[in-house]
Protein backbone atom coordinates (compact mmCIF):
# COMPACT_ATOMS: atom_id res chain seq x y z
CA UNK A 1 0.00 0.00 0.00
CA UNK A 2 1.34 3.67 -0.80
CA UNK A 3 0.70 6.09 1.88
CA UNK A 4 0.67 9.73 1.00
CA UNK A 5 1.61 11.73 3.69
CA UNK A 6 0.56 15.38 4.67
CA UNK A 7 1.85 16.78 7.77
CA UNK A 8 2.40 20.85 9.58
CA UNK A 9 2.73 21.23 12.99
CA UNK A 10 2.82 25.26 13.73
CA UNK A 11 3.36 26.52 17.02
CA UNK A 12 2.56 29.96 17.64
CA UNK A 13 3.88 32.24 20.15
CA UNK A 14 2.32 35.11 22.47
CA UNK A 15 5.86 37.07 22.43
CA UNK A 16 8.86 37.24 20.48
CA UNK A 17 10.90 33.90 21.61
CA UNK A 18 14.61 34.74 21.86
CA UNK A 19 16.34 31.21 21.40
CA UNK A 20 14.72 27.81 21.02
CA UNK A 21 15.48 24.94 19.95
CA UNK A 22 13.40 22.30 18.87
CA UNK A 23 14.31 17.93 18.20
CA UNK A 24 12.30 16.57 15.62
CA UNK A 25 11.72 12.65 14.48
CA UNK A 26 9.65 12.95 11.91
CA UNK A 27 11.73 11.51 8.96
CA UNK A 28 10.00 7.72 8.56
CA UNK A 29 12.73 4.91 9.09
CA UNK A 30 13.43 2.75 6.41
CA UNK A 31 12.49 -1.02 7.98
CA UNK A 32 11.12 -4.11 6.83
CA UNK A 33 7.88 -3.83 4.83
CA UNK A 34 8.61 0.24 4.98
CA UNK A 35 9.95 1.84 2.27
CA UNK A 36 10.33 5.36 1.99
CA UNK A 37 9.37 6.52 -2.07
CA UNK A 38 9.98 10.62 -0.62
CA UNK A 39 10.23 12.65 2.02
CA UNK A 40 10.65 16.47 2.21
CA UNK A 41 10.92 18.55 5.53
CA UNK A 42 10.62 22.10 5.26
CA UNK A 43 10.70 24.99 8.26
CA UNK A 44 9.18 28.54 8.39
CA UNK A 45 10.55 30.42 11.30
CA UNK A 46 13.43 28.33 11.75
CA UNK A 47 16.03 26.45 10.17
CA UNK A 48 17.94 22.66 10.74
CA UNK A 49 20.92 23.07 12.52
CA UNK A 50 22.10 19.42 12.07
CA UNK A 51 20.56 16.07 11.71
CA UNK A 52 21.74 12.67 13.12
CA UNK A 53 20.82 9.06 13.95
CA UNK A 54 19.79 8.51 17.83
CA UNK A 55 20.44 5.23 19.79
CA UNK A 56 17.49 3.97 17.89
CA UNK A 57 18.36 4.93 14.47
CA UNK A 58 15.67 7.28 14.97
CA UNK A 59 16.46 10.33 12.14
CA UNK A 60 16.35 13.62 14.74
CA UNK A 61 16.67 17.06 12.91
CA UNK A 62 17.85 19.62 15.41
CA UNK A 63 15.72 22.77 14.79
CA UNK A 64 16.55 26.43 15.63
CA UNK A 65 13.93 29.15 16.17
CA UNK A 66 14.81 31.94 14.63
CA UNK A 67 15.15 34.92 17.08
CA UNK A 68 12.32 37.52 17.51
CA UNK A 69 9.97 35.14 16.14
CA UNK A 70 6.32 34.65 17.04
CA UNK A 71 5.44 32.20 14.91
CA UNK A 72 7.22 28.68 13.58
CA UNK A 73 6.01 26.06 11.59
CA UNK A 74 7.35 21.79 10.12
CA UNK A 75 5.99 20.79 7.10
CA UNK A 76 6.58 17.24 6.43
CA UNK A 77 5.40 15.64 2.90
CA UNK A 78 6.15 12.36 1.54
CA UNK A 79 5.20 8.98 0.08
CA UNK A 80 5.71 5.78 2.26
CA UNK A 81 4.88 1.86 0.58
CA UNK A 82 4.18 -0.60 3.48
CA UNK A 83 3.63 -4.44 3.45
CA UNK A 84 1.43 -6.16 5.75
CA UNK A 85 3.76 -8.20 7.97
CA UNK A 86 0.74 -9.19 10.43
CA UNK A 87 3.23 -6.44 13.15
CA UNK A 88 6.23 -8.56 13.02
CA UNK A 89 9.14 -6.69 12.36
CA UNK A 90 11.95 -8.87 12.75
CA UNK A 91 15.02 -8.99 14.32
CA UNK A 92 16.65 -6.66 16.45
CA UNK A 93 19.20 -3.64 15.27
CA UNK A 94 20.69 -0.49 16.38
CA UNK A 95 23.11 0.61 18.67
CA UNK A 96 20.59 0.00 22.06
CA UNK A 97 21.47 -3.77 23.03
CA UNK A 98 18.14 -5.99 24.06
CA UNK A 99 18.51 -5.65 27.90
CA UNK A 100 18.36 -1.72 27.55
CA UNK A 101 14.30 -2.37 26.73
CA UNK A 102 13.62 -3.74 29.53
CA UNK A 103 14.64 -1.29 32.02
CA UNK A 104 11.81 1.05 33.56
CA UNK A 105 11.56 4.72 32.35
CA UNK A 106 9.80 7.50 34.51
CA UNK A 107 7.04 7.04 32.05
CA UNK A 108 7.04 3.62 32.52
CA UNK A 109 7.91 2.59 36.21
CA UNK A 110 5.81 -0.42 37.74
CA UNK A 111 3.56 -0.09 40.29
CA UNK A 112 0.93 -1.74 42.26
CA UNK A 113 -1.40 -1.14 39.52
CA UNK A 114 0.64 -2.57 36.92
CA UNK A 115 1.33 -5.57 39.13
CA UNK A 116 -2.24 -6.25 39.38
CA UNK A 117 -2.54 -6.06 35.63
CA UNK A 118 0.15 -9.03 35.00
CA UNK A 119 -0.96 -11.07 37.82
CA UNK A 120 -4.78 -10.84 36.68
CA UNK A 121 -3.47 -11.83 33.28
CA UNK A 122 -2.45 -15.33 34.22
CA UNK A 123 -0.70 -18.03 32.32
CA UNK A 124 -3.34 -19.65 30.21
CA UNK A 125 -1.83 -18.83 26.83
CA UNK A 126 -1.02 -21.47 24.06
CA UNK A 127 2.54 -18.57 23.36
CA UNK A 128 4.44 -15.94 24.09
CA UNK A 129 2.04 -13.86 21.02
CA UNK A 130 -0.92 -14.89 22.65
CA UNK A 131 0.36 -13.62 25.99
CA UNK A 132 1.21 -10.71 24.30
CA UNK A 133 -2.27 -10.08 22.74
CA UNK A 134 -4.02 -11.22 26.17
CA UNK A 135 -1.96 -8.20 27.60
CA UNK A 136 -3.08 -5.71 25.10
CA UNK A 137 -6.66 -6.76 25.48
CA UNK A 138 -6.57 -6.32 29.56
CA UNK A 139 -4.87 -2.98 28.86
CA UNK A 140 -7.19 -1.73 26.76
CA UNK A 141 -10.33 -3.44 29.29
CA UNK A 142 -8.83 -1.76 31.99
CA UNK A 143 -7.97 2.02 30.28
CA UNK A 144 -10.81 3.26 27.90
CA UNK A 145 -10.15 5.74 25.26
CA UNK A 146 -10.74 8.43 26.04
CA UNK A 147 -9.12 12.09 25.35
CA UNK A 148 -8.95 14.80 27.69
CA UNK A 149 -8.21 12.79 30.73
CA UNK A 150 -4.04 12.62 30.58
CA UNK A 151 -1.16 14.53 29.47
CA UNK A 152 2.38 14.22 27.96
CA UNK A 153 3.46 13.61 31.21
CA UNK A 154 0.76 10.99 32.74
CA UNK A 155 2.86 8.04 33.86
CA UNK A 156 1.87 4.12 33.18
CA UNK A 157 0.64 3.40 36.88
CA UNK A 158 -1.71 6.86 37.10
CA UNK A 159 -3.29 6.38 33.11
CA UNK A 160 -4.73 2.80 35.17
CA UNK A 161 -5.61 4.87 38.22
CA UNK A 162 -7.79 6.95 35.78
CA UNK A 163 -9.71 4.72 34.30
CA UNK A 164 -9.40 6.21 30.40
CA UNK A 165 -6.48 7.57 28.45
CA UNK A 166 -4.90 7.69 24.70
CA UNK A 167 -3.19 5.64 22.60
CA UNK A 168 0.23 6.98 24.31
CA UNK A 169 -0.82 5.33 27.68
CA UNK A 170 -2.15 2.47 26.23
CA UNK A 171 1.80 1.91 25.01
CA UNK A 172 2.82 3.03 27.78
CA UNK A 173 0.94 0.42 30.11
CA UNK A 174 1.93 -2.37 27.72
CA UNK A 175 5.54 -1.79 27.86
CA UNK A 176 5.41 -1.77 31.56
CA UNK A 177 3.92 -4.91 31.60
CA UNK A 178 5.54 -6.45 28.97
CA UNK A 179 8.91 -6.06 30.80
CA UNK A 180 7.70 -7.32 34.22
CA UNK A 181 6.91 -10.31 32.44
CA UNK A 182 10.42 -10.92 30.78
CA UNK A 183 10.06 -9.08 27.33
CA UNK A 184 12.21 -6.09 25.73
CA UNK A 185 9.30 -3.65 24.61
CA UNK A 186 9.70 -0.23 23.28
CA UNK A 187 7.20 2.17 22.47
CA UNK A 188 6.69 3.43 18.69
CA UNK A 189 5.42 6.89 17.02
CA UNK A 190 4.13 7.09 13.58
CA UNK A 191 1.11 7.50 11.20
CA UNK A 192 -2.04 5.97 10.94
CA UNK A 193 -4.24 5.85 7.84
CA UNK A 194 -7.52 5.67 9.22
CA UNK A 195 -10.17 3.76 6.96
CA UNK A 196 -13.09 6.38 7.02
CA UNK A 197 -11.24 9.87 6.62
CA UNK A 198 -8.21 11.48 5.16
CA UNK A 199 -7.40 14.37 7.64
CA UNK A 200 -6.43 12.50 10.92
CA UNK A 201 -6.65 14.08 14.56
CA UNK A 202 -2.58 13.63 15.26
CA UNK A 203 0.02 10.87 15.25
CA UNK A 204 -0.49 7.70 16.51
CA UNK A 205 1.40 5.28 19.31
CA UNK A 206 1.96 1.57 19.45
CA UNK A 207 3.89 -0.64 21.90
CA UNK A 208 6.60 -3.76 19.79
CA UNK A 209 7.83 -6.38 22.07
CA UNK A 210 10.75 -8.65 21.36
CA UNK A 211 9.46 -12.72 21.02
CA UNK A 212 12.34 -15.41 20.71
CA UNK A 213 12.03 -16.67 17.14
CA UNK A 214 9.77 -13.77 15.49
CA UNK A 215 12.00 -10.54 16.84
CA UNK A 216 10.01 -7.35 17.53
CA UNK A 217 6.04 -7.88 17.18
CA UNK A 218 4.06 -4.94 17.01
CA UNK A 219 0.74 -4.19 19.11
CA UNK A 220 -1.83 -1.19 18.82
CA UNK A 221 -3.36 -1.50 22.15
CA UNK A 222 -6.04 1.24 21.57
CA UNK A 223 -7.11 -0.58 17.96
CA UNK A 224 -6.94 -3.96 19.59
CA UNK A 225 -4.53 -5.49 16.63
CA UNK A 226 -1.40 -5.55 15.47
CA UNK A 227 -0.15 -3.08 12.73
CA UNK A 228 -0.69 -3.73 9.10
CA UNK A 229 -0.16 -1.76 5.99
CA UNK A 230 -1.75 1.28 6.74
CA UNK A 231 0.71 1.83 9.61
CA UNK A 232 3.80 4.08 8.85
CA UNK A 233 6.73 4.05 11.84
CA UNK A 234 8.83 7.15 12.35
CA UNK A 235 10.33 6.86 16.22
CA UNK A 236 11.03 3.83 18.32
CA UNK A 237 12.06 4.51 22.08
CA UNK A 238 11.78 3.25 25.94
CA UNK A 239 8.87 5.25 25.98
CA UNK A 240 7.09 8.81 24.66
CA UNK A 241 10.41 11.00 25.28
CA UNK A 242 12.47 9.40 23.34
CA UNK A 243 10.15 8.62 20.59
CA UNK A 244 7.97 11.45 20.54
CA UNK A 245 7.65 13.77 16.94
CA UNK A 246 8.91 16.82 18.22
CA UNK A 247 10.21 17.59 21.48
CA UNK A 248 12.14 20.77 22.89
CA UNK A 249 12.92 24.38 24.86
CA UNK A 250 12.90 28.11 24.64
CA UNK A 251 13.70 30.86 26.56
CA UNK A 252 11.38 33.50 27.87
CA UNK A 253 7.72 33.62 29.44
CA UNK A 254 5.84 33.11 26.40
CA UNK A 255 3.20 31.05 25.95
CA UNK A 256 2.67 28.91 22.86
CA UNK A 257 -0.05 27.25 21.04
CA UNK A 258 0.41 24.15 18.98
CA UNK A 259 -2.16 23.92 15.85
CA UNK A 260 -1.31 20.58 13.73
CA UNK A 261 -2.92 19.65 10.15
CA UNK A 262 -2.38 16.03 9.14
CA UNK A 263 -3.93 14.21 6.49
CA UNK A 264 -3.05 10.22 5.56
CA UNK A 265 -4.04 8.87 2.50
CA UNK A 266 -4.09 5.92 -0.24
Amino acid sequence: MLLKINHETRYVYDAPVQYGLQQVRLRPKERRGQAVKSWNLEVEGGKVELSFEDQHCNHVDLISIERGRTEISIRCTGEVENSDGSGIMGSHSGFAPLWYFKQATDLTKPGPETRKLVAALGDDFENDIAKLHGLSAAVLEKVAYQTGKTNAETTAEAAIKTGEGVCQDHSHIFCTAARLLGFPARYVSGYLMMSDRVDQDATHAWAEAYVQGLGWVGFDISNGYSPDERYVRIATGLDYREASPISGMRYGAAKEDMIVTLQVQQ
